[in-house]
């Protein structure tokens, strides 16, 4: 028999409309949902929980009534915002101790979106310290772990997000992706993940990422549901310093289109890292490249984009990103500081002005330069992580930073390539190792075109369906 939590957020919100579900039954189902998935795992995947506000909320947006056409299709449906966000009112850590007691007095775009499309939060997911890591493992608290292993990481660092959403905790949910933070943790938890393309999403009112890494987007069960969340997000602000062209119709009408045949780029060759992959890593690139040609596409093998000289540049960039988190900090806060954070913050703070201009420059040419390379190709095919979801704590080296970081690099060899060129990248479910470990593949598009990836994307989604795969914490 179907349970509320079986069905897709978009599902949920058809029959919300029709009047057959109220956003109040909803959501008091997913908090009983919550109270019985267990303390250890709760308090992994939330970072804050806010089950009378929710109820709140719910029954405010019920008192609206059946929307009309021009309303969300998720309007009424329960979700969890990222940590990293600011939530007026609604205690906001960013994953660290340092701002264990910080109640932000704005909401940012994110939140604002969310809010005005009548979804219903139910609280905040766990992130690890300013969002840095792969892993989301944040100091004082239960690690984000997979649903289907727990003694296995959720990756990072939209790893709250990515448990809630695979557990059934939350239908669907939002995160954001600066290296791979959408994607890592929806590959270790058999989720999709989408990130935009630059500029898609409005950064309001902080505006914090100069290089442009950085962006919201979604974590679901489904192409559907990850398109419609977009729907929601994505959207200019009248402050925003640059944009995305607006989509020819929705991101949700574009997963019913045909994608057409379509010409794809593939590798497996890690990007950032001399990176050893899993044999069922492999094998779930391997079949892809053969669904994807079997579905009609023009698939070609293609070499890697971005050269090895990349990476030093990328690193310069993301140390100072996270400097800019640690250097307004008092040495008293500094000290509650993981030593991952401390470390890359040094690492920022020792680069000159004029050294980080200079890598901003050289991070765009790489981009540029990659762009063209890929500009005869629709769709870019390669894995998503190089390793299944690895046991709590085999990355995280608190003694040794530089090794931490390394070994971070190791997991997620492709994921920031897309960061770097600001290409639109969905990390797809398709493949189980044997012990039943959920494996990745991403594909990733030109600049702006979200219509076609997704397109394509519920395309490869219909020939090989997931959604009815559950984890043994379902």
């Amino acid at each position: 028999m179907t349970e509320i939590h079986d069905l897709t957020a978009v599902e949920q919100g058809r029959l919300i409309r029709t009047g057959e579900l109220d956003p109040t039954e909803i959501t008091d189902h997913y908090l009983a949902r919550i109270e019985r998935a267990g303390d250890d795992f709760v308090a992994g995947a939330f970072a804050y929980l806010g089950g009378d506000e929710a109820r709140d909320r719910a029954r405010s947006v019920a008192a609206v009534g059946p929307v009309g056409d021009g309303a969300s299709p998720l309007a009424g449906v329960p979700t969890a915002i990222k940590d990293l966000n600011l939530t007026k009112g609604v205690p906001t850590s960013f994953g660290s101790p340092v701002f264990a007691d910080y109640v932000p007095e704005v909401s940012d775009a994110v939140t604002l979106s969310i809010e005005e499309a009548g979804l219903v939060s139910l609280g905040k997911t766990s992130t690890p310290e300013f969002g840095s890591p792969c892993y989301t493992e944040p100091e004082g608290r239960p690690p984000a772990v997979t649903p289907w292993d727990p003694r296995r990481m959720a990756g990072g660092s939209s790893g709250g997000a990515a448990a809630a959403v695979a557990a059934g905790l939350v239908p669907v949910a939002h995160g954001s992706d600066g290296g791979g933070s959408i994607r890592i943790p929806a590959a270790c938890c058999g989720l999709v993940g989408l990130k935009p393309t630059r500029g898609r999403i409005s950064g309001f009112p902080m505006y914090g990422d100069p290089v442009g890494l950085a962006t919201s987007g979604s974590i679901a069960r489904t192409v559907a549901d990850a398109a419609a969340l977009l729907d929601v997000l994505a959207g200019r602000r009248a402050g925003d310093p640059s944009w995305a062209p607006d989509p020819a119709g929705t991101f949700l009408e574009a997963t019913t289109r045909e994608p057409g045949r379509l010409r794809v780029a593939c590798f497996d060759t890690p990007v950032i890292a001399d990176a050893q992959v899993h044999p069922e890593v492999q094998r779930a690139f391997d079949d892809a490249c053969r669904l994807l040609s079997s579905l009609g596409h023009v698939v070609e093998d293609v070499p890697v984009p971005i050269p090895a000289d990349a990476v030093p540049v990328f690193e310069t960039c993301w140390a100072v990103l996270t400097a800019l988190s640690t250097t307004p900090l008092q040495p008293s806060q500094r000290e509650l500081l993981r030593p991952l954070t401390r470390w890359l913050g040094e690492r920022g703070e020792a680069v000159s002005a004029p050294a980080f201009g200079l890598a901003v420059g050289a991070l765009r040419r790489f981009a540029g330069e990659a762009l063209v390379a890929l500009a005869p190709y629709d769709i870019v095919l390669t894995p998503t992580l190089a390793q299944p979801p690895l046991p709590v704590g085999a990355i995280r080296n608190d003694d040794d930073p530089a090794a931490d970081f390394e070994a971070q690099k190791l997991f997620t060899p492709w994921t920031s390539a897309w960061n770097v060129t600001g290409m639109p990248a969905i990390t797809l479910p398709l493949h189980q190792t044997p012990e039943g470990l959920p494996v990745g593949v991403m594909l990733a598009a030109r600049p702006a075109e979200e219509e076609v990836l997704l397109s394509v994307a519920a395309q490869v989604e219909a020939a090989a369906p997931w959604k009815d795969r559950h984890p043994p914490l379902w």
